[in-house]
């Protein structure tokens, strides 16, 4: 664990003290697949069933450090995958609302996170995909797969101040990115790094237009 702060996560300059010292309390290894604890703490994406992965740790701490999650927020997050994204925003928030479309995931990822004692996470299986406002309007949503466009709901489901982290693009081209709400249908947008992550199932595509 300590080489993995110290060789990948400082050098992707992830250098918030919160954070790294909530990568020593969560612990990774305990959210993988068995067959691949050996491989926790690797820089690498971890297959975790369905056809989905485990982000790379210095993708997960570059994320956290991105969004500054305050004790207040209350947070969306669309594909809980294994839960240990999960699990670290909801040691920094109010509240966590963790949406899956993969039942067996779902599944996996509810029994990782109940097993740690996590009581401020509410998981449901379905689609987040293009938005989900059943617990909005949220201070923060994370869009654990790629979208080519970042959707009108989404961004319409934010509060004010609220912020959403999504990686935008079709590959080759990806790019993550901070969009903050300002004020009531205004945001800006940073650009954080180019990546390649695989995309949401059910993600909006832009219109195509034929002739």
């Amino acid at each position: 664990r300590s080489n993995m702060v110290e060789q990948q996560i400082r050098p992707w300059e992830v250098l918030d003290q919160d954070v790294l010292d909530l990568l020593y309390a969560v612990p990774r290894e305990e959210f993988v697949p068995p067959g691949w604890r050996n491989l926790a703490f690797s820089d690498m994406e971890i297959p975790i069933g369905e056809g989905e992965k485990m982000w790379p740790p210095k993708f997960e701490a570059r994320v956290l450090q991105s969004l500054v999650v305050k004790r207040a927020d209350r947070i969306l997050e669309v594909g809980t995958g294994s839960g240990y994204l999960t699990a670290l925003l909801a040691h920094r928030a109010a509240e966590v609302y963790s949406i899956e479309i993969q039942p067996a995931l779902a599944a996996f990822g509810k029994a990782n996170i109940a097993r740690h004692g996590v009581d401020n996470v509410t998981l449901e299986t379905g689609d987040g995909a293009r938005g989900y406002r059943k617990w909005g309007p949220y201070d923060i949503v994370v869009l654990t797969g790629s979208v080519p466009v970042l959707p009108q709901a989404v961004l319409d489901s934010l509060s004010p101040g609220g912020r959403v982290f999504a990686v935008v693009g079709d590959a080759p081209v990806m790019t993550a990115k901070l969009v903050t709400c300002t004020a009531p249908g205004a945001f800006r947008s940073i650009e954080l790094f180019e990546t390649l992550l695989a995309p949401l199932v059910n993600c909006e595509r832009p219109s195509r237009f034929s002739f």
